[in-house]
């Protein structure tokens, strides 16, 4: 068995385990990043029915249900040498009774995934009322945050793109262009530098940066303005990225806070990637970061969570938050990106993707979190 297969094969069995535990019958897994996890690649098959169904008493029994149109993209696939059994299904037939079919007629509660659309799973109450289906999401997450090896390596690599990326910023950002046009030229930076994609890019200027989810308009970048660079996507293996920093356009009379705020923001990202081992709970690497901002008086300007989990979602499990009581276990991987955001005037994030090592946190990202005032290019 090759070691892809030999990866599903263990994962399935994970997955089951935890299902078993939580009392559910069958885990079902729709195109998305969990089936990529699980199974080592996704096919979306658009309103057509593809599903994984995992028994939780027999892993090793999967099954996927799909189109017989989508059949030939699986060929050669880690599920097919994993020995998952897949069913196929024609237009004009029904496969929701023939999934059902296939787990049987004792099935009490099924697990669906996240990002199984309503459709099918109305579709599939409708078939068999009495089937209790329940969220899967932590369930697999359950899995999916504790990041293997080889997955840290890849984050490690997409994080060191990334940092390529914005120490090249001077490149592009400078007074007079438009937010869009300085997000255009670092979208196809994030390609060129090893992104398989730029899956965002928020250029936020001026008091555009007091929105912390900005979408790049045609505002003029003028002197003395901070800007917001928050920007990431996935690399090949689809492991994403996400990294923010805040700049300064030279020239001009820069706000008189901004230096003292992105100071404050700095100590706070820095409190919390201190705070970060083995044990200490999520909501407690929020804390660390939110003492610091509110002990300076700007509490109220920090609107956010302090991060989230990334992987093969840059928004995943475990979430930074206060109220998050998970301890912290090596092999984690979350974003540390506090914020202050003085609506009317500007923002500031600093953002970094940590992963939990056995003595603390370990950096994906190493671009410079000081202060940085872009100089204008020499033509």
């Amino acid at each position: 068995m090759s070691t892809a297969a030999a990866t599903t094969t263990e994962r399935l069995r994970r997955l089951a385990g935890t299902a078993r535990d939580a009392d559910v019958d069958v885990v079902l897994v729709a195109p998305g990043p969990d089936l990529a996890y699980l199974v080592g690649r996704s096919v979306a098959s658009h309103e057509r029915l593809t599903l994984l169904a995992v028994p939780s008493d027999a892993p090793d029994d999967a099954v996927m249900i799909l189109p017989a149109l989508e059949r030939g993209g699986w060929d050669g696939s880690p599920a097919e040498a994993a020995g998952i059994r897949f069913v196929t299904w024609l237009d004009g037939e029904d496969p929701y009774a023939a999934l059902l079919g296939e787990l049987g007629d004792d099935l009490g509660a099924a697990a669906v995934d996240d990002h199984l659309p309503f459709l099918h799973a109305f579709r599939l109450q409708s078939a068999r009322p009495e089937l209790r289906l329940r969220p899967a999401g932590e369930l697999i997450g359950e899995l999916r945050m504790r990041k293997e090896p080889h997955e840290i390596e890849e984050l490690a690599s997409v994080g060191a793109a990334i940092d390529r990326v914005h120490r090249r910023i001077g490149e592009w950002l400078r007074a007079g262009r438009t937010e869009n046009e300085v997000a255009a030229d670092i979208a196809a930076a994030l390609v060129e530098e090893g992104h398989r994609t730029a899956d965002f890019v928020i250029v936020a200027s001026g008091p555009n940066g007091a929105s912390p989810h900005h979408e790049a308009s045609d505002r003029v970048i003028e002197a003395g303005d901070p800007v917001v660079v928050d920007i990431g996507g996935p690399n090949p293996a689809g492991y994403n990225s996400d990294s923010t920093r805040t700049y300064l356009v030279a020239g001009g009379v820069p706000d008189p806070e901004f230096a003292l705020v992105h100071e404050l923001v700095r100590t706070a990202q820095r409190a919390a990637v201190a705070a970060v081992r083995p044990g200490a709970t999520a909501e407690s690497i929020d804390r660390a970061a939110r003492e610091v901002i509110e002990q300076a008086g700007y509490g109220e300007f920090f609107i956010t969570r302090t991060g989230h989990g990334i992987g093969l979602e840059v928004h995943e499990h475990p979430y930074i938050v206060a109220g998050n009581t998970r301890p912290l276990e090596p092999g984690m991987a979350f974003s540390i990106e506090p914020g202050v955001y003085l609506p009317g005037r500007f923002g500031v994030r600093i953002e970094d993707i940590v992963v939990v090592g056995d003595e603390g946190a370990v950096l994906m990202n190493t671009s410079a979190v000081d202060l940085i005032t872009v100089q204008p290019s020499v033509e």
